[in-house]
């Protein structure tokens, strides 16, 4: 199949978190040469699908077929591939199902390599994740079959294709203060202990405040307040506690016991308690590694621009395959509809994405 019938079959497969749509098995049959071993775990279906070509390095490429709901605001059908105005409309266009066509198509043309070339595939990244990337990867330490590199093909460029890969990721910390007041009545403010009026004598000292000044590869430390809430909804009765929630996308200079003491500074003389949850800790590849080298070569010779590297954006599952040791970045095409009603990309920017992973496999 060429590259983009193959790109709309793939939009067309409705396959909102957990559901792959079909799309595991269809990638079995599409590439017979691959020896193919499913991991499914607690609902969630996963691939993972390797070839050895000869001894040598093992280069993995990685990513979801999942897609969040469609979602209302759409014009066309978000699972019809609609192609007008130069762009293939369809959800997942950008978010990842580019980046899955590209490589799939890419493995399948390759001929030779030096080592093993494979697909880790999920249908729960954009939900919980638990189920998804780490049960492969559970598998794959067990049969000592990590791989030595990993591009996940997760949509990484800004303005224009090419313009920029991810070299590491920031961490996520979920925080949930409560504070205890004491309920009363409006007109006696006095007999009562409003906590409202206690956390707003403190809140600008925390709300959007750098909690470290980043470095060379990371975006400083945000304390960022996602949700605060209080009281009955009433306007004659004071409230008797008050629940802030936070988030903190966490360079490598803060952690979750900076990001306690930082809490601690400002509510130390209020009742309060604190919980903090870590979704994902920062990681970064070295720079120089080899499969940063690739890519980086691979994409100024299709599109002779010099990616930069960053660490911006949200979470991925590179945030699993990072802590096993594994040299992972991540290159897709851009990223300005992804989530969004009418998400689009276009026909040129997976076909140079697909170009790109050609000549990583060939250079690699």
């Amino acid at each position: 199949m060429e590259l983009i019938p193959l790109f709309k079959k793939i939009i067309q497969a409705k396959s909102e978190t957990p559901d792959d749509g079909g799309l595991l098995d269809f990638i079995v049959s599409y590439l017979p040469d691959f020896d193919a071993v499913r991991v499914d775990r607690n609902g969630v279906k996963n691939l993972f699908i390797f070839k050895k070509f000869s001894e040598g390095e093992h280069l993995c490429f990685a990513g979801h077929v999942d897609v969040v709901p469609a979602g209302e605001g759409w014009s066309v059908d978000p699972y019809g591939a609609v192609e007008k105005d130069g762009f293939i409309y369809g959800r997942g266009t950008q978010d990842m199902k580019s980046g899955v066509t590209a490589f799939l198509q890419a493995v399948k043309e390759a001929d030779t390599f030096n080592g093993t070339l494979s697909l880790l595939l999920t249908s729960d990244e954009e939900g919980p994740a638990k189920d998804g990337t780490l049960a492969v990867l559970d598998y794959l330490k067990e049969q000592n079959m990590m791989p030595d590199s990993c591009i996940v093909a997760e949509p990484t460029c800004e303005h224009k294709f090419g313009d920029a890969i991810k070299i590491g990721r920031r961490g996520s910390i979920n925080g949930v203060i409560e504070k205890e007041g004491k309920q009363g009545h409006a007109a006696y403010p006095e007999k009562a202990v409003n906590p409202i009026h206690k956390v707003a004598q403190v809140l600008h000292h925390m709300a959007g405040v750098n909690l470290d000044e980043g470095d060379e590869n990371f975006a400083p430390s945000k304390f960022v307040v996602t949700d605060i809430r209080a009281g009955m909804e009433v306007t004659n009765v004071t409230p008797g506690k008050l629940k802030m929630m936070f988030n903190v996308r966490n360079s490598t200079n803060s952690d979750q016991a900076s990001i306690e003491a930082f809490v601690h500074k400002y509510f130390s003389e209020m009742n309060y308690t604190l919980k903090l949850d870590q979704s994902a800790y920062p990681f970064m590849t070295d720079p120089n590694t080899k499969i940063v080298r690739t890519i980086d070569a691979a994409i100024e010779k299709v599109t002779g621009i010099k990616p930069k590297h960053s660490t911006a954006g949200g979470t991925s599952d590179a945030r699993y395959i990072a802590p096993c040791g594994v040299d992972v970045i991540e290159f897709g095409v851009r990223n300005d509809t992804i989530h969004a009603p009418n998400e689009r990309t276009t026909p040129q920017e997976v076909e140079k994405l697909y170009a790109v992973f050609k000549e990583v496999i060939a250079s690699y």
